[in-house]
């Protein structure tokens, strides 16, 4: 279970956005790769890309790509696919081109137009890198030397080398810009009608722990580094010497990671892989046949091919050992400790989210007939996460408490003017006794940042206005206070105050609703006064740790101030 405040809300944000471009890879990546449909890879990455923009139209915070990238991309090790590493890669270059674009031509059509095409792009590239990674520049080689042969045979005059991949790239790009345009417009409409898009599905949230992967396995920091020497060895073996040295050192590491690494055998069971392996080999065999005119050019064009599918099997199941051992708790305990510290609070979020979004997420036929309509049906969800989750994490409140005259407003003041000397922006409304002759009469409301003031309680004989205690409420200053703490007009301040939160507040009078508004969708700090007589009633209907209670009378107003500062800048 999450605890108060260890998460900000951009992560939480992130682990919704991460969330629904998971569930979009899980339900429809299984669907496309069980039909092997073609382009399959581009048509997930455009509807990643799709929620990413869409989304963006209502959550604007910078970073917020990159993060729900990183969260997608761990969440894609759910998959039962033994090779995650590639996907894990694709992901989050995708999100973080889409983040480097809009950082440099900002959040407009030549910013997600260029990141999408970028990031469909990629794709591509990656699957160059991939085969270069896998088989060595032997297979840049390859490549070149069946173009020729191609050249050759159709007689083409003109250098036709960079053409297939021109084309590929021009293809790529295309499905980018018609991601950009759908996403747009999917941004748009969900503005336009937030209310339609927000009511579309229920979730269940349950206080359940987040899914895990359940395993016997011994995880071990040895193997991992044992791991790593056998990949670098194999490597430096096939690079620098003939078959005779490197075939067999390989057949025993390979065996060695079959017995500890049963996920490892999946790769070798594919058909898939074995019909690449023999036409590698028979490709590669073909062109030093045709291009060597020593008589022993096939001898050596299979030795090349069976070097070159040799490396691919340590690549793939070098990779596939690594991403196992990378499961060691130890390890992953690692980041909380580093910058990534709110990634494992992001990812508790995700997991508990994820059966939900999965079970609201849309089959591909509908998404088919309907892109627009149905791709904003399900970033719409992010919204309603956002509110259901910041329900159950506590609001980032501090008190101050007291007895009734013991200066609660006077050592507000002095914070507040501390906090503004650390250039941190305040806003909201102190609430001043006034008196007459040694007799307080009423309290006013001043607003922090222009200074008006307005009187808000007075003792009066007038019957028609509400009554507090002894005073009775003036409309005046019950409207500017409202005003003043509206959350759009506190969009700017990281602090805003509300001083002297009581009697009004707990029977959701006086300023309760801009209380209750500037928890649910506002991500600054609020600090409050209440008289220690309501404090136990103020912290159970708002759900505040009473570890945010600073009682004046226990501390000096420097070590408050002190205490106060340190916490604000928590965030």
């Amino acid at each position: 279970m999450i605890k108060p405040n260890e998460i900000n809300e951009k992560w939480i944000k992130a682990s919704i956005i991460g969330t629904i471009w998971a569930a979009s890879e899980i339900v429809l990546g299984s669907f496309l790769h069980n039909l092997s449909i073609p382009f399959s890879g581009n048509i997930l990455a455009a509807i990643g890309i799709i929620i990413l923009i869409s989304v963006s139209y209502i959550w604007n915070e910078k970073g917020l790509f990159w993060r729900a990238g990183v969260i997608c991309a761990v969440m894609k090790t759910l998959s039962p696919s033994a090779v995650i590493f590639g996907p894990m890669i694709a992901i989050f270059s995708e999100s973080l081109l889409l983040e480097l674009t809009t950082r440099i031509f900002g959040k407009t059509i030549l910013g997600f137009v260029t990141g999408a095409m970028l990031a469909i792009s990629w794709n591509l590239f990656q699957k160059i890198l991939n085969f270069i990674l896998f088989y060595g520049f032997n297979i840049v080689e390859l490549y070149a030397d069946l173009i020729k042969l191609a050249q050759k045979q159709l007689n083409i005059q003109t250098d036709i080398l960079w053409m297939p991949i021109v084309i590929l790239l021009v293809i790529y790009s295309v499905i980018g810009f018609l991601t950009a345009i759908v996403g747009i417009r999917v941004g748009r409409k969900m503005l336009e009608t937030p209310r339609l898009y927000h009511s579309f599905t229920e979730f269940n949230i349950a206080e359940t722990p987040p899914t895990e992967k359940k395993t016997d396995f011994n995880y071990s920091i040895l193997w991992l580094f044992a791991d790593v020497a056998f990949i670098i060895l194999s490597l430096f073996l096939l690079n620098f010497y003939s078959w005779i040295f490197w075939s067999f050192p390989i057949i025993i590491i390979v065996t060695i990671w079959s017995i500890r690494y049963k996920r490892a055998l999946r790769q070798l069971s594919k058909p898939k892989f074995w019909t690449f392996f023999v036409i590698i080999t028979m490709i590669t065999t073909l062109i030093f046949t045709r291009f060597q005119s020593e008589g022993d050019g096939w001898e050596q064009g299979l030795m090349i091919g069976l070097q070159m599918n040799f490396r691919a099997v340590i690549i793939i199941l070098g990779f596939s050992v690594l991403g196992t051992e990378l499961y060691n708790p130890v390890i992953r305990n690692f980041f909380l400790n580093t910058y990534f510290k709110q990634l494992p609070l992001a990812l508790e979020l995700s997991f508990e989210s994820l059966p939900s979004m999965i079970a609201n997420m849309p089959d591909f036929k509908s998404i088919v007939k309907n892109p627009v309509t149905v791709i904003g049906q399900i970033t719409s969800q992010a919204e309603f996460r956002l509110v259901e989750i910041k329900k159950k994490i506590p609001p980032k409140v501090i008190i101050l408490t007291g007895e009734k005259g013991a200066g609660k407003t006077t050592l507000l003041r002095r914070v507040i003017e501390n906090i503004k000397a650390q250039n941190v922006s305040v806003g909201g409304i102190l609430s001043p006794r006034v008196i007459e002759n040694n007799v307080t009469i009423g309290y006013d409301v001043v607003d922090i940042r222009s200074n008006n003031r307005e009187p808000f309680l007075r003792i009066s004989d007038n019957q028609n206005l509400e009554t507090i205690g002894r005073y009775r409420i003036l409309p005046e200053g019950l409207e500017m206070g409202s005003e003043v703490l509206l959350s759009e007009n506190n969009l700017l301040n990281k602090v805003v105050v509300i001083d002297e939160v009581g009697a009004l507040e707990l029977h959701s009078h006086g300023w309760a609703g801009n209380l209750n508004e500037l928890m649910r969708v506002s991500n600054c700090r609020l600090l409050l006064t209440v008289r220690d007589g309501f404090i136990d009633q103020v912290l159970q209907k708002w759900n505040i740790n009473r570890e945010d209670v600073y009682n004046i009378s226990e501390f000096d107003h420097p070590t408050i101030c002190k205490m106060i500062l340190e916490k604000i800048s928590q965030g």
